[in-house]
């Protein structure tokens, strides 16, 4: 992992926005068997490869449906065979950065038009500036649904921080391709 060199106007950008405490409950949808407590370091919107590790969440539990059923959904034919869990997790977060909507995108450097895009330069930018500033996580709007997403940086989180699974249900990807 090499160290990023961050653009002084993001950071100052960044500075200015007080972060926040989040407590409450969160939703992940991740294969089964795999730790839903466990980051990832793969390239997405807001984790540049390799660099951190993120854990990806929505507030909205049909929020988390929609960020793994989009990826699923650009396959060439549905992965039928991959078996997902959706689970709720409780979160206590101490230094989390808010972008309360798309309009506080902007002014960071993202072109709000192209956030659902795959164009993940800005974006990843934005994260990795935001955890070099000890930030412990991002509180963004969804690209894929209504809502907001809690992305933690998990190697920012402290010990007064919380992490811990409350519920899981099996996702039932047939239904949720016929809602949607």
């Amino acid at each position: 992992m090499s160290e990023r060199i961050h653009d002084r106007r993001l950071l100052d950008g960044l500075e200015a926005i007080a972060p926040i405490r989040f407590e409450g409950r969160v939703w992940r949808v991740a294969r089964r068997g795999l730790d839903p407590l466990r980051g990832s370091i793969a390239t997405g919107r807001w984790s540049p490869q390799c660099e951190f590790e993120v854990l990806c969440t929505s507030l909205e539990r049909d929020g988390a449906l929609a960020e793994v059923g989009y990826r699923l959904s650009l396959e060439p034919v549905w992965p039928s065979r991959l078996i997902h869990d959706l689970h709720r997790l409780a979160v206590r977060s101490e230094r989390t950065l808010r972008l309360a909507d798309l309009d506080a995108l902007t002014p960071l450097g993202i072109d709000v038009a192209r956030c659902g895009g795959f164009d993940y330069t800005a974006t990843q930018a934005v994260a990795a500036a935001a955890r070099f500033l000890e930030f412990d996580g991002l509180l963004v709007p969804s690209a894929r649904a209504r809502g907001m997403n809690l992305v933690l940086f998990l190697d920012r989180m402290t010990a007064d921080g919380r992490l811990d699974i409350e519920a899981t249900e099996p996702v039932d990807w047939s239904d949720w391709l016929r809602k949607h």
